[in-house]
């Protein structure tokens, strides 16, 4: 029975094909690649024979294992998934995760001279089918190793939704004796423009040169190969799909630059957690989300209709992503045109009557969310939507409630939401923290 990676012969009524079977996303189609580098997708019903022409055999890698270096301190890398610590068989195409001491100090050797490497694999997932059980997992991971003693932890993780996890993780965990970052990479290490290797480096230099506590994320500071950022775990987003520098710190400052080139950590926040270096086996504590919550983002925008919001109807929570300053909704009936409006705030009204808990937050991305100026936001106020005050992205508030609820009397959360608990809502907004 042919496998995928055999180079087969493929005839049907019209032709012969011959190449190295790949594998298929449907279940109809025989795949493969031609000597051309093409693949070729042939109709199971049209094939008359496959022919093995040669049986695929992997090299087996066998990695010599590292013997822990005196000295040295230890660090556990968890892995979930994304390019970063991931290996292409370009004879099959597919992607496999390298995640053994070995494996990871052969991707990245300069690790020798930083730290012992403990290693474990958490899932092997594109980070956009995370769920909130995979936050749980992590936690749990981070909380083995503490109690395993390490000096710190770097989870790689895929970056579309990193930003996402850090901030599930920095509410989770109220305090940590270690330093917990999360490193993803925007070009596979396959790549010559790969950020995997430096992000990692750093990530872990950053780990044995200080004692801060706390979670945060760990990628490039600009296109260049010079320095990676330390970014707030909660104040954190993707701002592009594809450039190196993609992760920018939002309504706040970075925690500190590492230097590439010459090792050094530069601090631009003397506000960071400072973890008890003797404390690393203390029983610590994480408080993990409901995985049965129903939380979800509508995002406002012209012309909408009021089946949208009541659509949520059941729902434990609703974040609006709303219009600017207030984080408005279209809830304004001003003329014919603008009748469905008045049916879009009942809408809302009706959530809120039902027990799900509605938040605002602001499209603009950077700013502050205040209700009180406009008419709109004081008439969603008046409805009951939570958030007032608050400079919250709306991914680390969709987080924030999703934690709260899974942890917090309902009654309590509206006032929590508004409450920094974990560096996630400014006391004031400065200039300097929106160049753009």
């Amino acid at each position: 029975m042919e496998k995928t990676g055999d180079f087969v012969k493929v005839t049907t009524a019209d032709d012969v094909s011959e190449g190295v079977l790949m594998p298929s996303q449907k279940e109809y189609l025989v795949v493969i690649k031609l000597d051309s580098g093409y693949n070729k997708a042939i109709r199971k019903d049209h094939v008359k024979n496959v022919e093995v022409l040669e049986s695929y055999k992997p090299l087996a890698e066998k990695p010599v294992e590292e013997v822990p270096r005196s000295g040295l301190p230890t660090i556990a890398i968890l892995h979930t998934g994304g390019t970063i610590a991931s290996k292409v068989d370009y004879r099959t195409g597919g992607v496999t995760a390298r995640f053994t001491p070995a494996e990871l100090l052969e991707m990245f050797p300069e690790l020798r001279d930083v730290a012992n490497i403990r290693s474990r694999l958490i899932s092997n997932m594109w980070s956009e089918d995370m769920r909130f059980a995979h936050y749980n997992l992590m936690a749990q991971a981070i909380k083995e190793q503490v109690q395993q003693g390490c000096k710190g932890v770097i989870i790689t993780h895929g970056t579309d939704t990193l930003h996402y996890s850090a901030a599930a993780l920095s509410f989770m965990f109220e305090s940590l004796p270690i330093p917990v970052i999360l490193v993803g990479s925007q070009r596979s290490s396959d790549r010559g423009s790969s950020d995997a290797a430096m992000n990692v480096i750093c990530a872990a230099r950053f780990i044995t040169q200080t004692n801060f506590s706390d979670v945060a994320i760990c990628m490039h500071a600009a296109s260049d190969d010079l320095a990676c950022v330390i970014l707030p775990g909660t104040k954190t987003r993707k701002m592009h799909a594809t450039r190196r520098d993609a992760f920018e710190p939002i309504n706040a400052l970075p925690w500190a630059h590492v230097s590439f080139e010459d090792r050094t950590i530069t601090w631009l926040r003397n506000d960071w957690k400072q973890g008890a270096l003797n404390d690393t086996k203390a029983d610590i504590v994480y408080k993990p989300f409901k995985e049965d919550l129903r939380i979800a983002i509508i995002k406002t925008h012209p012309n909408m209709n009021a089946s949208q919001f009541s659509a949520y109807k059941g729902y434990d929570g609703v974040i609006i992503e709303g219009f600017g300053l207030g984080g408005h909704a279209p809830i304004n009936a001003i003329d014919m045109q603008t009748k469905e409006h008045h049916k879009i705030a009942e809408s809302i009204k009706a959530l809120i009557k039902g027990g799900t808990l509605v938040a605002a937050a602001t499209q603009t991305v950077y700013g502050r969310v205040n209700m009180n100026v406009y008419s709109t936001g004081r008439d969603m106020k008046s409805m009951g939507v939570i958030g007032d005050g608050h400079d919250m992205t709306s991914e680390t508030a969709f987080i924030k409630l999703a934690w709260l609820l899974s942890n917090y009397p309902k009654k309590d959360v509206p006032d929590l939401f508004i409450d920094n608990l974990h560096g996630e809502i400014s006391s004031r907004s400065l200039y300097e923290e929106h160049d753009g």
